[in-house]
C-alpha cells in the first residue's frame, strides 16, 4: 500500500516538476498577405535554420500544413473572421473542416492551437456574437476525433477589448464587449485555454508620443513608471499592458486563464510621420523582447510567471492596406534576407541573412557544434542538417572516417560545417539557431577531413567551442537551460522515490 502511494506520488512529481521546466517561449507569425512571398517549402527551411519552434498562421493552407510536416514545429493555425458564420451556424461545417483540413495532416503536422477569428471587435462587420458559438462547435469537434486535449482552442483580440489599460491595476474590458467576451472567458476557464491577446507598444508611442517615451517602449527605459494603486514598478510598456489584462481578468474573477501575446513587434519602416518606425528601432524592440521572455521574469504582477509571445512577423506583406508599415513589420525580405539583425537566443545580435547580402569569412573558416548547446538542440539541428539541409551524412555512420568518435558533438559538428561550407561559409549558414559556431583551426583528423569552400572532402570535428544555447524555447526556471538537464533531474527523483518504496 505504502510503495503503490509512493509510486503515485512519484509519478505527480515528476510530471509537476516536467511542467516547471517548460520555460516561456518565442514564436514567429507567418502572414502571407503578400505576392512574392517564397514557397512554403522555403519558408520551412528558414523557419528550421533559425530554430524557431512555434509558428502562428493565419488559415488552414494545405500547402502549408504540408511543408511543415514532421519538422517537430509547433503550429497555430487560424479561422479567420469570413469563416464564422458558417463554423457558428451548424456543427457539421465544423466537423466537415476538421475531417478534410486538419485530420489529414494531424500529428505529422504538429497543430497545438486553433484561433477562431481574429481581432473581432476591430472587424468592420459585427461578428463578435458568432466568435464563441463558433468555438464551442470547433472543440465539439475536436473532441470526437479525441483532440480536444491536445489542441487547444482560443480567439485572439486587440488590446481595444480594455476600456481602460492605465494604470495597469484599473485593467478593465470595455462594456461595449461584455455580451461575448464573458461567455467568451467561461470558455477559456472551463477547457484550460489562454486568453490570446496582440499588444503593440509601437501604437502607443506612436498615437501618444508626449504621453509615452520611446525608451519605455522600446525596453530601454532607465526610470520607472508607478502603479498609484499598488505601488508596482514598470520599466517597460509592454509589462504594463499584459498587466493591465490580468488586472482586468481578475476584476472579473477569472484568476486562472493564462495570457498569450499571440503578435507584437516593430515596424521598420513607415510613412513620413512614422518616424519610430526604423530598423534600429524594431531590432531593439525585438532583441529586449526575446531577451526579457527567455529570461522568464513574468511581469511586476506575476513575477516569474510563463509567457509564450509570437512575434510579428516573418515577412514584409506588401499587399496589407493602410499606412505604409503595415507592410514593414517582417524580419525577412521576401528573398529571405533579413531587414535587421536579431537573436533568437536573446544574447546577442546575428545575421539571418540567408541567401544574399551576407559577409563572407576572409580567410578559411570551419563551423562546429557549440560545447554550450543542449543535446536535443543539437540533435535536433543534426537532424535537420542531415535531412532538410542535404548534407551528406554517409561519413558518420558506423564504420566510416568520421563515426569516432561516436558522440552528438562530434557528428552534428560534421554536419554542421558540410552544410556550411556547401552554402557559402556564411555567418547565417554556421547559425543553426545558436547551436553553431565557427573556428579558424582546422578540426580535421586522422582520415576523417573536413570540407572546405569548393572541396569535396569530408569532415567531422571532436572538439568543442564557445557560444550561446538555442533560443526560446523549453528552458527550465533560472539558471537551468536545457530540457535535457530539466528530464534527467525529475527522472531521477521519480526513480529515488520508487527506490526508497
Amino acid at each position: 500500500m505504502a510503495r503503490g502511494f509512493r509510486l503515485i506520488f512519484a509519478a505527480s512529481l515528476l510530471l509537476m516538476l516536467l511542467d516547471f521546466c517548460n520555460g516561456s517561449t518565442i514564436g514567429i507569425c507567418y502572414g502571407r498577405n503578400a505576392d512574392d512571398l517564397p514557397t512554403p517549402d522555403k519558408v520551412v527551411q528558414l523557419v528550421q535554420l533559425h530554430n524557431i519552434k512555434y509558428v502562428r498562421i493565419y488559415d488552414s493552407n494545405v500547402q502549408v500544413l504540408k511543408a511543415f510536416a514532421n519538422t517537430r514545429v509547433e503550429l497555430m493555425i487560424g479561422i479567420p473572421n469570413s469563416d464564422l458564420l458558417p463554423f457558428s451556424q451548424f456543427q457539421s461545417n465544423a466537423d466537415t473542416w476538421l475531417r478534410n483540413s486538419i485530420l489529414p495532416y494531424y500529428p505529422t503536422t504538429k497543430i497545438t492551437y486553433i484561433t477562431v477569428g481574429a481581432e473581432v471587435t476591430e472587424s468592420p462587420n459585427n461578428v463578435s456574437a458568432l466568435v464563441v458559438p463558433a468555438m464551442k462547435n470547433v472543440l465539439a469537434a475536436l473532441r470526437k476525433a479525441g483532440l480536444h486535449r491536445k489542441i487547444k482552442v482560443s480567439s485572439t483580440h486587440s488590446l481595444g477589448v480594455l476600456s481602460r489599460s492605465f494604470p495597469p491595476s484599473a485593467g478593465a474590458f470595455s462594456s461595449n464587449h461584455a455580451y461575448f467576451l464573458k461567455p467568451m472567458l467561461e470558455f477559456l476557464a472551463e477547457n484550460q485555454s489562454p486568453f490570446m491577446i496582440d499588444i503593440y507598444p509601437y501604437y502607443a508611442y506612436r498615437d501618444s508620443p508626449s504621453k509615452v517615451s520611446l525608451d519605455y517602449a522600446l525596453f530601454e527605459s532607465s526610470s520607472e513608471v508607478i502603479d498609484p494603486n499598488t505601488g508596482l514598478l514598470y520599466t517597460n510598456m509592454l509589462d504594463a499592458q499584459i498587466d493591465a489584462i490580468y488586472f482586468a481578468l481578475m476584476a472579473l474573477n477569472f484568476r486562472t486563464i493564462k495570457i498569450m501575446i499571440t503578435e507584437t513587434g516593430w515596424p521598420s519602416k513607415g510613412s513620413m510621420k512614422e518616424t519610430a518606425a526604423t530598423p534600429d528601432n524594431a531590432q531593439t524592440y525585438n532583441t529586449n523582447l526575446i531577451r526579457h521572455v527567455i529570461n522568464n521574469t513574468g511581469t511586476p504582477a506575476k513575477p516569474g510567471e510563463e509567457l509564450d509571445v509570437y512575434i510579428f512577423s516573418l515577412f514584409n506583406e506588401n499587399r496589407k492596406p493602410g499606412l505604409e508599415s503595415e507592410r514593414n513589420w517582417g524580419l525577412f525580405y521576401p528573398d529571405q534576407t533579413s531587414v535587421y539583425n536579431l537573436d533568437f537566443t536573446g544574447r546577442g545580435a546575428v545575421d539571418m541573412t540567408t541567401e544574399a547580402n551576407i559577409t563572407r569569412s576572409n580567410g578559411t573558416t570551419w563551423c562546429i557544434a557549440s560545447n554550450k548547446a543542449s543535446e536535443i538542440d543539437l540533435q535536433n539541428a543534426l537532424d535537420w542538417a542531415c535531412g532538410s539541409g542535404n548534407v551528406d551524412c554517409t561519413a558518420i555512420q558506423p564504420s566510416q572516417p568520421c563515426f569516432e568518435p561516436d558522440n552528438l558533438a562530434s557528428h552534428a559538428s560534421y554536419a554542421f560545417n558540410s552544410y556550411y561550407q556547401q552554402n557559402g561559409a556564411t555567418d547565417v549558414a554556421c547559425s543553426f539557431g545558436g547551436t553553431g559556431v565557427k573556428v579558424d583551426k582546422d578540426p580535421s583528423y586522422d582520415k576523417c577531413i573536413y570540407m572546405r569552400v569548393g572541396s569535396n572532402k569530408t569532415m567531422a570535428s571532436n572538439t568543442t567551442a564557445i557560444s550561446a544555447p538555442s533560443s526560446s524555447s523549453f528552458s527550465c526556471q533560472n539558471e537551468v537551460s536545457s530540457w535535457t538537464s530539466c528530464l534527467f533531474m525529475t527522472s531521477l527523483l521519480f526513480m529515488l522515490n520508487i527506490g526508497r518504496a
